[in-house]
């Protein structure tokens, strides 16, 4: 086997990093020490445990924003998810940044959420809370990767690198070590490597865009209204009208694809230049740098948000609601054992008292619906 792999694993990759990306040979390595493996380095080896690990198969059956029993062709958490991955790695090469360390940190950053979104991470929270609890889905995703994935006779957990298991919690926002003395070992009182920091952004890119093309297709979203809403995705719209004959979908489609990818070069060319404005040279630079290096131009930023209102007021008008969300209701009724359902629609008079998180989590799945419990 030597013989076959006369380099290192990642020794080839490490060569071609930037000074300040993070290679695999600086890792802090795992809990639990463990021998190298002959040909896949530690990184490249904590990506496998992930896409293995039984969090991740979980995704598929995860709402992103649209359910599955709608059609098969919308994004769940698990396609969004290896979006995030693709686009990660695309912006991890032109940085010239540790590409399996990004790609691992894209592909575990969403196992932490409960089911139905973001939503149901709210109406989680607000249960927990009544407990003098509260939930943080990067924090749960740190609880699954260090103990409740068993698949090991060695050790608990997946025994994940410190820089995978630190980009896990700090990708998105950064914690403080008052609020959170057991996180500690984390280095909160620093930034993230620029690998961690880059996924917030392609997590953002990602479901923004495939939110338009998801909520198009579903035809909750109209085209005039993402015109006025996005105007970014009308800019590229007019130039593809003036090249092509093609139907208004194929149209949709062009201009979205130049959108994402007009958002994807924002993305590293702001970053380069921060990089550079920064004079940072190493990882250690980076982790002790006042703000994140990782950002897009601010000009778009807005744009990027306007997806989500497109779709919430969408999903608000009682005319662009699809019917499945009526017989879903009833469905979601039946799994969780309640007793009836009340159609808003149907008897606008008031509900049955009910239990406000499940309530919360299931008006926000099927709109225009309210479980009654007696």
């Amino acid at each position: 086997m030597a013989g076959l792999h006369p380099h290192p694993p990642g020794a080839t990759l490490t060569a071609m990093l930037a000074s300040y990306a993070l290679p695999v040979e600086a890792s802090r390595g795992r809990r639990y020490p463990e021998p190298p493996h002959p040909y896949r380095d530690d990184f490249q080896r904590d990506r496998d445990r992930i896409i293995h690990a039984r969090a991740f198969r979980r995704l598929e059956n995860k709402t992103q924003v649209f359910t599955r029993r709608l059609s098969d062709h919308f994004r769940t958490r698990l396609t969004h998810t290896i979006e995030v991955a693709q686009i990660s790695r695309t912006i991890a090469a032109a940085l010239h940044l540790n590409e399996s360390l990004v790609e691992t940190l894209a592909l575990a950053h969403d196992i932490g959420h409960p089911p139905f979104g973001h939503s149901g991470e709210r109406a989680l929270d607000e249960a927990m809370q009544a407990h003098g609890l509260y939930f943080d889905h990067n924090l749960h995703a740190l609880r699954i990767v260090e103990s409740f994935e068993q698949r090991y006779a060695s050790h608990p957990g997946l025994n994940l690198t410190f820089e995978v298991r630190e980009g896990i919690i700090k990708h998105s926002h950064d914690y403080s070590a008052a609020g959170h003395p057991e996180l500690a070992e984390y280095l909160l009182d620093q930034r993230p490597p620029l690998e961690a920091q880059l996924i917030d952004h392609t997590d953002e890119i990602a479901y923004n865009t495939a939110d338009l093309d998801d909520g198009f297709e579903a035809g909750l979203l109209k085209l005039e209204g993402i015109r006025r809403g996005v105007s970014l995705f009308d800019r590229y719209l007019r130039q593809v009208e003036k090249e092509f004959t093609a139907s208004t979908k194929l149209k949709f489609n062009e201009a979205l694809k130049r959108m994402l990818n007009h958002l994807v070069t924002d993305l590293i060319d702001n970053t380069a230049r921060r990089i550079a404005e920064s004079g940072v040279q190493t990882v250690e630079d980076v982790r002790h740098h006042p703000e994140r290096l990782a950002t897009a131009e601010g000009r778009w930023r807005e744009d990027r948000r306007r997806p989500l209102r497109l779709l919430a007021g969408a999903s608000r008008d009682p005319s662009r609601r699809l019917p499945e969300a009526r017989r879903g209701a009833g469905r979601a009724a039946y799994h969780l054992r309640l007793p009836g359902w009340h159609d808003r629609q149907l008897h606008p008079g008031p509900a049955p008292p009910r239990p406000q998180a499940v309530d919360r989590v299931l008006r926000v799945f099927y709109p225009g619906f309210v479980l009654s419990l007696p």
